[in-house]
């Protein structure tokens, strides 16, 4: 016992010099926040609004079941005559899928009332494999899921007259070529983002700009007009400036050439200037079943 004590014994004051030194190191660390001035409570930022849920106008009304006009929003339409192997629209002729447009609807491009009368002539200038020379207004094709099937789908672009520009979507469902996307409008963009076409396009209202947002829709087997914004995009127009005008949409779309591509974002020159067609048009559909 003698020499346990004996052995404890030198221990016992270093102890307290070590419990001494941190009282006063606390010490001067107390009086150090202290200067702060701030003692790190938590403060009040105001009152919080209440929140308010929406309210309903005019319940008394019966709601509508069936829409004032039919946009054609979910039309499609199957492409007669056009195959590739494996399904592979890779190997797909736009040339040849726009001409088979314009014979399935020969009152539209070649009709007495034809508003794409323009755009038949200028095919013509369109090579083989939708060659991009002279007027061919046939674009350059991109290649994309947007089916969500694991699949290349086919975006095409065709310029109408009055700076209209045709947006396309085709895919191939059962073994069959079917446009599962059809729009017309003057366009400032054409974006790819993931699996959605976002059309950008130029309002009446100065500083503004359109901004459509198509996507796929499964239930529907089509891309369907998502959402649809007006955006702020910059400035108002100096008074005095010419402001884009509305103009007759046309109201069917043809396909672009034929390019693989892996570029997210499609840019438009301008022409100098643009005119606003609202409401994109929807390509009439033939049944696409």
């Amino acid at each position: 016992m003698i020499h346990s004590r004996l052995a404890r014994g030198p221990g016992r004051p270093r102890r307290a010099v070590l419990v001494a030194a941190g009282a006063a190191v606390g010490a001067v660390l107390a009086a150090g926040l202290a200067g702060c001035g701030d003692s790190g409570d938590l403060h009040g930022a105001g009152a919080t609004p209440t929140a308010v849920g929406p309210t309903r106008l005019w319940p008394q009304l019966p709601p509508a079941s069936t829409p004032a006009i039919d946009y054609g929003e979910a039309d499609t339409e199957t492409v007669r005559g056009i195959t590739a192997p494996g399904d592979d629209i890779h190997d797909v002729d736009p040339v040849a899928v726009v001409r088979a447009e314009i014979a399935a609807h020969p009152d539209e491009y070649s009709g007495p009332h034809a508003m794409y009368a323009e755009t038949v002539r200028q095919l013509q200038d369109c090579g083989k494999r939708g060659a991009r020379a002279g007027k061919c207004p046939i674009l350059q094709a991109y290649y994309r899921d947007l089916t969500g099937d694991g699949k290349d789908d086919m975006v095409l672009g065709i310029r109408f007259p009055a700076h209209q520009l045709a947006v396309r979507v085709y895919a191939f469902l059962h073994h069959r070529l079917v446009q599962v996307m059809g729009t017309s409008d003057s366009v400032v963009s054409v974006e790819l983002a993931g699996r959605d076409v976002i059309i950008r396009s130029p309002s009446t209202l100065p500083g503004y700009e359109f901004r459509t947002v198509w996507s796929w829709d499964p239930h529907q087997n089509a891309m369907l007009a998502a959402r649809d914004e007006i955006l702020r995009v910059g400035p108002p127009t100096p008074p005095g400036s010419p402001t884009p005008t509305p103009s007759v949409s046309p109201s069917r779309t043809s396909p672009p050439s034929r390019t693989s591509s892996s570029s997210l974002s499609l840019s438009l020159p301008q022409p100098p200037s643009l005119t606003l067609s609202r409401s994109p048009t929807l390509s009439p559909s033939a049944s696409g079943s």
